[in-house]
């Protein structure tokens, strides 16, 4: 039995689910990328903020792969840690101290035997013996200590926030820089921790603005479709680079739903050449297989803030059939409102269906509101005649800032918000294992076979298949690495992508 996603390239969305053989050959990060990488090498504590799929994870890693064991002149010492742990995820207190302290003794471990040190490191799972141990590590390399904290926080995860919090603030030293990824919607650091002066916030959203936008989407291409979209299939009215840089303006930047862009062109341009009625399809295909499956699937993820999945919605549909009607590709919506509507808003900007440009912009209606884009998939939906003519693909590839105003005259105006639930677990744990199988939502999820193994075995809900171990799992019949390793990542999707 194998797993028939496991050589297709084009299927990796997530950098940690990469190989680390295929790391370099898959990804090529442009100039601000690779800015954004210095300051992640470079001293002193940084929050890492982007949406679902925006590259967070990839430029984590790579700053990783910069820096020592790997590089060994490097004067940095840096250690990757992904926060993927179901029981992390439920512990508080002291109990997520010591497991949060473990995951990173574990790390430094692994690094230390990576670069073959014979070095004692004796840090015991508190907050204090492993600061000090750290330090000792750095004095005894002569390296700063450098750690990453992958998927440390998003929303509708902020209970535990404040401990996790305060452990990053508690760490961070002239010779221990700690960086974290997090995501839209994280608001309660705590009250020991000033985002403003604690750590830099970098937000890795793509300026559309730059000359290499589209040569670095070109790129993506070039590196993961050359076989599905091969230099021939494009021409001079549809180049590669404005074809790429159209399509990465159409999902906002986002590296993941690029790559669904792709794929689903490649679908349509099996035996011809890109054009208008391949690059329609793609945007008509990634609003009602990719967008709107994404928020339905945020829903048992959410937590308290799951009433909030049916207004996200309603306010996107408002949204875009005012913008698609006047071809609005950017809306400004007053400051008034954003503020009310502040936890819809960011499950719409974590799921791609929006992106800030700018937090505070002039409105021509007085007052001053968010700059958001919209993606185009979605506003395709609503423009009349739901197609791209050669007028609406010359006009979003060179976009000119003319933008919806939304005020108090707008129906978000009044737009009233349901109570938040009153229990904060997350409804995912308990769904049915079939909730897994491959699905718009799932794309690469497991088979009927393979959920059929994984039930026969006891493991009846998605709780019981994350706590599973590796040996266990392997035991049974037909489950190998490479099956074990689709299980791993569809149970990560699930619960945190």
């Amino acid at each position: 039995m194998t797993d028939d996603n496991s050589d297709n390239k084009s299927l990796i969305l997530a950098a940690e689910d990469c190989p680390p053989d295929y790391f370099e050959q898959l990804h090529f990060f442009s100039t601000q990328e690779k800015r954004i990488i210095s300051k992640l090498i470079a001293h002193g504590p940084v929050l890492l903020k982007g949406a679902r799929g925006s590259g967070k994870s990839a430029l984590m890693i790579e700053a990783s792969r910069q820096m020592y064991p790997r590089q060994e002149n490097s004067p940095a010492f840096g250690i990757y840690i992904s926060l993927r742990h179901l029981e992390l995820l439920r512990s508080e207190g002291e109990k997520y101290e010591r497991m949060l302290c473990q995951l990173i003794i574990d790390a430094v471990n692994k690094a230390m035997d990576e670069g073959k040190l014979d070095i004692a490191f004796e840090a015991q799972p508190n907050i204090t013996s492993l600061q000090k141990e750290l330090s000792n590590l750095s004095s005894s390399t002569g390296k700063r200590i450098v750690v990453f904290f992958d998927d440390a926080a998003h929303i509708g995860r902020e209970a535990p926030l404040h401990e996790f919090f305060d452990i990053f603030r508690t760490l961070s030293s002239s010779t221990i820089s700690c960086k974290a990824a997090i995501y839209p919607g994280v608001t309660k650091f705590g009250t020991r921790f000033d985002v403003y002066n604690d750590a830099t916030v970098i937000d890795v959203s793509k300026n559309d603005e730059v000359k290499e936008y589209n040569s670095s989407f070109a790129e993506i291409i070039r590196k993961r479709f050359s076989d599905r979209l091969p230099e021939e299939a494009f021409s001079s009215q549809f180049s590669l680079e404005n074809v790429a840089g159209f399509m990465g303006r159409a999902v906002l930047g986002n590296m993941r739903g690029f790559l669904f862009a792709c794929n689903k062109l490649g679908e349509e341009n099996i035996d011809s050449r890109i054009g208008l009625t391949s690059i329609t399809n793609t945007l008509i295909a990634l609003a009602s297989n990719y967008y709107w499956p994404l928020i339905e699937e945020l829903k048992p993820k959410l937590g308290i803030y799951a009433p909030m999945i049916d207004p996200a919605i309603t306010i996107a549909e408002d949204i875009f059939e005012e913008a698609g009607s006047q071809n609005k590709r950017n809306v400004i919506i007053l400051r008034e409102i954003t503020q009310r509507l502040s936890k819809p808003l960011e499950i719409l900007e974590y799921t791609g269906f929006i992106s800030i440009k700018d937090v505070s912009r002039a409105m021509k209606s007085r007052g001053r509101g968010t700059r958001y884009s919209l993606n185009l998939c979605t506003l395709l939906e609503n423009i009349p005649g739901t197609r791209v003519t050669s007028d609406i693909y010359n006009m979003w590839l060179h976009e000119k800032d003319d933008s919806l105003e939304l005020h108090k005259g707008s129906s978000l105006y009044k737009f009233d918000l349901p109570k938040l639930l009153e229990s904060g677990e997350m409804l995912i744990l308990s769904e049915d294992l079939g909730k897994l199988g491959k699905s718009n939502a799932y794309p690469y999820g497991l088979t009927p076979f393979q959920i059929d193994i994984l039930k026969k075995a006891g493991y009846e809900t998605v709780s019981d298949l994350a706590e599973a171990n590796d040996e266990a799992l392997l035991t049974l019949d037909n489950i190998g690495p490479q099956i074990l390793k689709r299980i791993r990542s569809t149970v990560a999707q699930a619960i945190w992508m």
